[in-house]
This record gives structure tokens, C-alpha cells and sequence, in this order.
């Protein structure tokens, strides 16, 4: 017995940028793909003429992969395979599957005029079962009205009794009595075609074995079901995982914040820290294992794992999700990330690149136990890498009041300068020495210190922070800021 490579796509519709919910939904098919050593496709379902924005394409497929979902085929468009849908639909009118409706758009769109995505996580409108007139008309009526040339659509004939039956792989064996099912639209009038039906020929011609999307979809599974069935192919199998809630626990929307992967990659939030958060929302492991690097992730990711519960979009959650992954990413594979934040707020040097690489490694790694995003690089840490950086207000406020220490901070650049050594224990010697001769607490020195180096009341060790600085960048802009204490 032969068992069939697994396949499943990502259908993202180009009417909005890429939603957190769809982004966890590619990330479960990527998932899956990659655990069954399967083929993951990227489908743009781009047929919605009036609400589709051709420049979000690129966004999206930049946004997908910026979170590591890496597409084995595709993108396909269908927009470049229409006839596909509408021999489809003719196919199933030929067969008495269907019918030709010549009731005004409005009438006959029902409730998929709005065109669905399975990336959105939208929730539709509750299908109110309509009875098209057009259903039963004879078909020399029929034949009649298209010779008259008037426009039509063609709609699915779903059939008068029984049930349609399918397997979720979260929800269980489920059930939908064929009279609570209207006979939806299959081809508008104006030979596009519906949600409905592209998704299902696409399906087919593509192999897709398991389709994996959110939860409100349920609703549109029998129809699919039913059409599979009528073009003579067998359903994939579903599972359709939990939507993504606000704190609120209302649908997640703009209200709660950015919604957009895009909005959190401009935020500073690294890439593997946002997939790991994802990746949890709706599915466990089945233990209290939180972080997951992506190889555990693919190894342990199963639809057994997902759950039926909706899942909290907690921000919170995130940042300590970016705040682990700040702090323990191997270094060489967070320069990358901290080089792109300098080079947006143009303050990347070509020499970090080279001969200072070491250089930028020691101070990334002085400056991130203290980060929660990649913008505090160049944000309270800015000072690190210009001299040109301000002085925190609060900080000179609260550090700088003592009418004694402009003296004392010129008596300390010189013992710095002449220092026979330069590591933490010369600069903290220096320091605490002349703390001593002064009759002063080493912290009236130390706090002074630091907002005359970086700027800033809180930031790494002093004495670290020194040497990462080196020598003459300390000595020299203690002595810049002596005049910003005493006014002159």
C-alpha cells in the first residue's frame, strides 16, 4: 500500500496585511509539513477583484519570511487559473450537480458575497439557509432564459436529504443535516468565481491531503465536502485549529493593538521569539517546555497537540518570550538582528563588520541582559555606539545635583588616563581611590559616572560599560559632560 506524500498550503488573500492569526496558521502547516516530511505550498487566493491590493503580495511573503515559513511551492496565484474554476462549475452544471441562477447578484451571493480568506480568522456572517426560485425551474426555462442572453450565475445543488459527515482532527466526527445547507454559489455572473469553489479545485489539483485553517471555517467545510464529493475527488483530511482572542477574550482585533506580523517585526521583536510565542498559542507540547528552539518545534509539532480552546494574545507574554530570546540567542546569530536596528537608525560603522567585530560582540552582549526589543540598542543604549547621545533629564536631575562633583570628576578622567591598565578592576580601583580621598560614597561617583558615559541613570555596570568604551572614549567624555554639570 502506497500512502500519499503529505501536502498542505497557506491561502492568504492580498485584502490586508498579514494577520497574526494567519501567521499562526502557516506556522501550523509549516509545522506539520515539515514533521511528516511533507510539501508545504503557498497559495495567494487573489480572485476578490474589489477588496484585493496586489502591493500587499510582497508584504506578506516578506512577513512569512521574516518568521522562518519557508514555502516549497508557489506562490500560486489564482487569478492566472480562472478557466480552471470555471470548467469546474460547468462540469458540475452539465452533471445536474448544479444550477444556473439568474437572480440579481445580490440575491444570489448569499453568504459568501463577502469574500473569506483562511488567513484572516474574520468570522463570517451565520449562513441563513436561502431557497433560490431559480432551483426550480424546468429546463426548457432554463435553456429559455440563457437564450434570451441573460446573465447568470451557477449555484451548487445541494441535495434535499440526509447528512454530510466529515473528520476534524481537533473537533472529532462531525455533522451537518443537508437541509441546513443553502445552495450556494459555485460562479457569479460575472464568471469569477466564488470562495467556495476555487478553494476546492485548487485543492484537488494541487494533492493537498490535510487542510489546516481556523476554526471559523468549520461552517464552510460541508459545503466543501459536498463539492469535492460532486467532482468526484476525496475530501483532505481537516483540522481546524482554535481562533486568537484578545485579553478581553474578543476576537483579536486593531483594538487590542498591532495585529499585523509586520507592525511586531518593525516593533524589534525577533523572529524566533515571535514563532516561538505562536506556535503555543492554540498547541502544547504536553509538558511545561516553553522554549522551543525550531528543530524542537518541527520534531514535537503534532495536530494531536492542538486544542479546541481559543487562544489569549497576550503581549505581555511576548515581550518575555523576545526579553529570553534577546538574552539567549548565541550571540553570533543576534548581530545580525542588532546590526540591522543600527544600520535603520543609521549608526552602523563598516568597521563593525571587520576588524570590530569582537568589539560589537562584547558590547551586544554588555548591553541585551537589560533589552526587551531590538530598538533599546539604539534607544537608552545609543550611547554605546555615538558619541552623539543625550542626557536623560530624570538622570542629571536626580545624579548630577552634588556642587562637588565637577571637580572630582576631572580628578577621576585624569587617574583613568593614567591607569597602567585598562579592565574592570583598574577602572574600579581608580574610582573607589579617589571616592576615598574625597570622603565620599563610591556611588556618588559611580552614578555621576555613568550618565556622563551613556547618557543614561540605568544601563550595564559601570566599570564593564568602561571597558567596552575603552580608555579614551571614557576619559574623554567625562570630561564633556563636567561643563553640562556646572552650567558653563
Amino acid at each position: 500500500m502506497t500512502t500519499r506524500k503529505i501536502r498542505v498550503r497557506f491561502a492568504p488573500s492580498p485584502t490586508g496585511y498579514l494577520h497574526v492569526g494567519g501567521a499562526r496558521t502557516a506556522l501550523f502547516n509549516w509545522l506539520f509539513a515539515r514533521n511528516q516530511g511533507g510539501i508545504f505550498l503557498l497559495r495567494i487566493e487573489d480572485t476578490d477583484v474589489e477588496r484585493n491590493r496586489p502591493e500587499l503580495v510582497e508584504g506578506i511573503l516578506d512577513d512569512l519570511k521574516w518568521l522562518g515559513v519557508e514555502w516549497d511551492e508557489g506562490p500560486f496565484f489564482q487569478s492566472e487559473r480562472l478557466e480552471l474554476y470555471r470548467e469546474a462549475a460547468e462540469r458540475l452544471l452539465a452533471a445536474g450537480a448544479a444550477y444556473p441562477c439568474f437572480c440579481a447578484p445580490s440575491q444570489y451571493a448569499g453568504p459568501e458575497a463577502k469574500e473569506e480568506s483562511e488567513e484572516s480568522e474574520e468570522e463570517a456572517a451565520p449562513a441563513a439557509r436561502q431557497t433560490c426560485p431559480c432551483r426550480g425551474l424546468s429546463a426548457a426555462e432554463r435553456d429559455a432564459k440563457v437564450r434570451a442572453g441573460l446573465p447568470y450565475a451557477i449555484r451548487f445543488h445541494v441535495p434535499e436529504s440526509g447528512s454530510t459527515k466529515f473528520r476534524d482532527e481537533v473537533f472529532g466526527d462531525r455533522e451537518v443535516q443537508n437541509d441546513e445547507i443553502e445552495d450556494f454559489a459555485l460562479l457569479r455572473s460575472s464568471r469569477l468565481p466564488t470562495y467556495q469553489l476555487s478553494v476546492v479545485v485548487d485543492d484537488i489539483a494541487m494533492g493537498i491531503t490535510h487542510v489546516i485553517r481556523g476554526a471559523d471555517h468549520l461552517s464552510n467545510t460541508p459545503k466543501q465536502v459536498l463539492l469535492y464529493r460532486a467532482l468526484g475527488a476525496e475530501p483532505p483530511i481537516f483540522a481546524h485549529v482554535p481562533l486568537i482572542l484578545g485579553p478581553d477574550r474578543t476576537r483579536l482585533s486593531k483594538r487590542h493593538g498591532a495585529t499585523s506580523v509586520g507592525a511586531y517585526a518593525g516593533e524589534g521583536f525577533l523572529p524566533e521569539a515571535f514563532r516561538n510565542f505562536l506556535v503555543l498559542l492554540g498547541w502544547s507540547t504536553g509538558d511545561d517546555t516553553e522554549l522551543l528552539d525550531t528543530g524542537e518545534m518541527v520534531e514535537r509539532f503534532s495536530l494531536a497537540g492542538v486544542s479546541r480552546t481559543n487562544a489569549v494574545f497576550d503581549r505581555a507574554k511576548l515581550e518575555w518570550f523576545n526579553t529570553q530570546y534577546l538574552q539567549k540567542l548565541p550571540i553570533e546569530r543576534l548581530l545580525p538582528y542588532v546590526e540591522g536596528e543600527l544600520r535603520r537608525a543609521e549608526l552602523w560603522q563598516e568597521a563593525w563588520a571587520g576588524p570590530d567585530r569582537a568589539w560589537l560582540a562584547h558590547a551586544v552582549d554588555l548591553i541585551r541582559p537589560r533589552t526587551r526589543l531590538l530598538g533599546d540598542f539604539t534607544s537608552w543604549s545609543r550611547g554605546f555606539f555615538t558619541d552623539d547621545f543625550d542626557y536623560e533629564k530624570a538622570a542629571r536631575e536626580k545624579f548630577w545635583k552634588d556642587e562637588r562633583l565637577p571637580a572630582m570628576l576631572e580628578k577621576l578622567a585624569g587617574a583613568l588616563d593614567a591607569a597602567p591598565e585598562w579592565n574592570h578592576d583598574a577602572c574600579d580601583r581608580a574610582l573607589r581611590d579617589l571616592a576615598a580621598a574625597e570622603g565620599v560614597k563610591a556611588g556618588l561617583l559611580i552614578n555621576a559616572t555613568r550618565v556622563a558615559l551613556v547618557g543614561r541613570a540605568v544601563a550595564p555596570p559601570l566599570f564593564e560599560t568602561m571597558v567596552v568604551l575603552g580608555r579614551e572614549r571614557v576619559v574623554r567624555r567625562i570630561r564633556q559632560a563636567i561643563p553640562k554639570i556646572t552650567g558653563n
